[in-house]
């Protein structure tokens, strides 16, 4: 299992397509005519095969219906050369979408271009090319340097590779194609890498556009496949890491989700939504898969955004502590099992004691981070939230466990002085 800071890129490059395609570049004549980029005259072609590769997959252009022709029909009838043109580009068209055009598989989101896929592919594995003894991945410099159209600022002159693209059509295109685990794996890639494109997204007026798509990824997390999932919740990650998206999300107000089936939500924030989502994604893994690092990052991302929580909805409220509430019953489970097991040892000498000690930490451990989580929520943003308090009197027992807890009596401490001034302003 990887360690939590080399996560992320740990499990972009795992994404089964970039991974084969990554292994047969290797090992092909192509892979070696694409490295021969370090060459300083190279490099505008390097920039501009990243462009055109981009462009595709913001275009997404549709195939063309079965029969068409290709080139479009002249009005004297073009003669025998067009004709046969025309016939030689639509049967490369056939080969190259294996005949997929007209297919139901074809209209899939991520199938509907085949010309858009197989270039965001390519893209994907040129970007993530080693790079050479004497140069770093020029494909890679390419994507982590290129700027929005409209930025007029000069290029540096350490960057010759460089180049604009239209970031509102970029953008666009990302919301619409989150579906398929490669235009995610792009999307990280973009956020993570090209600072440029990180801060326009950022201040965005229309973040639910892209957040949307992500959460609604991590809500079906039964039907994604892991990767897909892992590179969603880094992108939470990086966006929570920000404090005005943190503000920003909840002044985002929105109706009517249909696809979220646990509650009705008629009108909820879209900080509220995240805060959701993220809490279900917790307790499926610990019910399903039980991956230690996938609930950690996910407790970060809500730790990232404690302090900014604003008018939480009064459901994401109930959940919080819903899921302190079931933290809480694995934890005297686990004590329960270890009581029972050392007592079973005593009378039997034999019989090897079970290891509830790793278990107990990793429970406690989270414990502690969702403590910290109400606490940080409670000491800088009090006043916002009067659901969470609510919440918390209203299952003020739960805690009563850890108030002696070495491990929280600090943390328990300032949650018991919030509840007593709520009291007695109540």
């Amino acid at each position: 299992m990887e360690e939590p800071g080399n996560l992320a890129t740990s499990r972009s490059l795992e994404m089964p397509s970039v991974y084969a395609a990554r292994k047969w570049g290797h090992e092909s004549y192509i892979h070696k005519e694409l490295s021969l980029t370090s060459n300083p005259n190279d490099l505008s072609y390097t920039s501009k095969l990243v462009k055109t590769l981009l462009y595709n997959f913001i275009r997404q252009e549709k195939p063309p219906p079965p029969g068409a022709s290709v080139f479009p029909q002249q009005s004297d009838g073009g003669g025998l050369l067009y004709g046969l043109a025309s016939g030689v580009a639509t049967g490369l068209w056939t080969v190259f979408t294996l005949g997929g055009v007209g297919s139901k598989a074809a209209v899939t989101p991520e199938l509907s271009s085949p010309l858009a896929n197989q270039s965001l592919l390519l893209l994907l594995v040129l970007a993530n090319l080693t790079d050479a003894p004497d140069a770093p991945n020029p494909y890679r410099q390419a994507i982590i340097s290129f700027k929005n159209t409209q930025d007029s600022s000069p290029f540096p002159s350490s960057i010759p590779h460089a180049f604009q693209i239209n970031f509102n059509s970029l953008y666009t295109a990302l919301c619409e194609q989150q579906t398929s685990d490669q235009a995610t794996l792009l999307l990280y890639t973009l956020l993570h890498q090209n600072s440029n494109i990180r801060t326009y997204m950022l201040a965005r007026t229309d973040m639910e556009n892209l957040v949307l798509p992500i959460l609604e990824i991590l809500y079906h997390v039964e039907e994604r496949n892991s990767h897909h999932v892992y590179m969603a919740l880094i992108i939470l990650l990086i966006l929570t890491e920000d404090d005005g998206f943190n503000r920003s999300i909840h002044e985002v107000i929105l109706k009517n989700i249909t696809w979220y089936s646990e509650r009705i939500l008629t009108e909820i924030s879209l900080g509220s939504l995240l805060i959701l989502v993220v809490i279900r994604t917790i307790q499926y893994n610990m019910t399903r898969t039980r991956d230690k690092y996938l609930h950690t990052n996910c407790l970060a991302a809500l730790a990232n955004m404690s302090a900014q929580f604003r008018s939480l909805h009064q459901y994401a409220a109930q959940r919080i502590i819903s899921l302190f509430s079931l933290l809480s019953k694995k934890h005297n489970k686990v004590l329960e099992q270890a009581t029972q097991s050392l007592r079973g040892s005593l009378s039997s000498n034999d019989v090897p004691l079970p290891d509830y000690a790793q278990d107990l930490n990793v429970i406690e451990e989270v414990i502690r981070m969702m403590l910290e989580i109400i606490n940080s929520c409670l000491t800088n943003s009090l006043h916002h939230n009067p659901n969470l308090v609510y919440a918390l009197l209203y299952k003020r027992d739960l805690f009563e466990q850890f108030r002696t807890h070495p491990s929280f009596q600090d943390i328990m401490q300032n949650i018991d002085l919030v509840s007593v001034k709520w009291r007695y302003l109540l």
